[in-house]
């Protein structure tokens, strides 16, 4: 099983910003144990802080991938673009979040390309990632 993790803006800042948001481990850092988690999948990472670049992945991926974990960071509540690129693909795309974005400003209640995506999963920390490839695991019992 083919699943690509694909970050947006910010977050390859994590480790560094917002540690009582968002931890004190890198991505790259927690990536690396997810791969030795689950060495039966092929994982792979992407991530960008630009909108188009974000797209692009989805579009290179999106149709060959067995899924797609994305956290599309602040563009999950303003991005129309992604939405409409996740609905154009047939990989299944798993939203995530690292905080529970419920408990935190109003704007972030509201998520534009969730109706497209398989699910969503938010506010484990990095294990969001994790749960996302369970999710996707549990499909091929």
């Amino acid at each position: 099983m083919k699943l690509i993790v694909i970050n947006g803006p910010n977050l390859n800042l994590l480790g560094q910003r917002e540690t009582s948001i968002y931890g004190t481990d890198s991505f790259e850092s927690y990536f690396e144990k997810m791969k030795a988690t689950f060495p039966m999948l092929s994982l792979e990472y992407k991530q960008s802080n630009v909108e188009g670049e974000l797209i692009n992945f989805l579009h290179e991926f999106g149709f060959y991938a067995d899924g797609i974990i994305l956290n599309a960071g602040g563009y999950t509540h303003t991005s129309v673009a992604i939405a409409d690129a996740i609905a154009a693909i047939p990989s299944p795309v798993i939203e995530v979040h690292i905080s529970n974005v419920y408990a935190r400003e109003d704007y972030r209640h509201v998520s534009l390309m969730a109706k497209n995506c398989k699910g969503v999963i938010a506010g484990f920390g990095l294990d969001s990632y994790r749960l996302a490839i369970e999710a996707f695991l549990s499909t091929i019992k």
